[in-house]
């Protein structure tokens, strides 16, 4: 049996999370954790994911968790993050990483970590977007240079980083498929007179409103015609599920940075 520790475990993503755990087997919830100073702390975190009672108390004590867990599967932010790894290195222990807007360096560091522990780093945990992200790669390879690369992404209005973590790995998987880096390429934002769109730039467009769990659709445009691939998220389970499809995959896995196509068997 897993053990699994879920940080952010007040929040939206931590109550799916925690929810999925109960339903699935071979893995059981040890650890729920949020900041210090958090309204949650002391409070049984199954009562607030509405599962009901499940004798798991909210602590700000990580370290007091690693030692009796597994995994932690972290929904958090990237300071957060890297603080909360530092950690489960000490312990010896594996980590599923959900949370996004990491910094180059950031994703340096996190590297770095895996080099001693297991550890999966996925902007996206669904199943769908990482076969998008297959998708996207194959089509911008058999289209090439002829067609303009496009993409829109839209969320929340809660949601803090923008453009996703998703919409930034698409970008990157389809500028290295046509030989281009998203550094030199990529275009956030468009305003006033700027003329022609240029051969090689791709634009990422950012769309906040509502209660959109996250819309991804990139878009190939060529002389008369385009191609679009879209993914629809409609429920935070489908990330929620990925993630403790991730913890129960490392489990005994050597030390080094994984991601969900090796989750899913996608590679290759």
């Amino acid at each position: 049996m897993i053990k699994a520790v879920v940080t952010g475990a007040a929040g939206r993503m931590g109550g799916r999370i925690i929810s999925i755990i109960g339903d699935t087997e071979g893995i059981e919830l040890s650890g729920a954790l949020e900041h210090s100073g958090h309204d949650a702390l002391g409070k049984d975190v199954g009562e607030l994911a509405g599962i009901g009672e499940v004798g798991v108390k909210i602590t700000s004590a990580l370290d007091v968790l690693m030692a009796d867990a597994d995994v932690m599967i972290d929904f958090t932010f990237p300071e957060v993050t890297l603080k909360n790894l530092e950690i489960v290195k000490k312990h010896n222990k594996a980590a599923v990483i959900g949370s996004t807007g990491f910094t180059a360096d950031e994703v340096s560091m996190v590297k770095n970590f895996a080099n001693e522990i297991p550890c999966i780093l996925a902007p996206n945990m669904s199943m769908g977007v990482n076969v998008m992200l297959k998708l996207v790669a194959e089509a911008a390879r058999a289209l090439g240079d002829d067609f303009d690369i496009e993409m829109v992404e839209t969320h929340h209005r809660m949601k803090k980083d923008a453009p996703s973590g998703t919409a930034m790995k698409l970008a990157e998987v389809a500028a290295e498929s046509v030989g281009r880096k998203l550094s030199e390429v990529g275009v956030f934002e468009r305003f006033g007179i700027i003329g022609p769109r240029t051969d090689k730039e791709i634009g990422v467009q950012t769309l906040r409103g509502g209660d959109v769990v996250g819309d991804h659709t990139v878009y190939f445009y060529g002389t008369g015609e385009r191609l679009e691939i879209t993914h629809r998220a409609t429920s935070r389970d489908t990330f929620a599920s990925g993630a403790v499809k991730g913890a129960l995959w490392l489990a005994g896995k050597e030390p080094s940075l994984y991601d969900m196509h090796d989750v899913l068997g996608l590679k290759g």
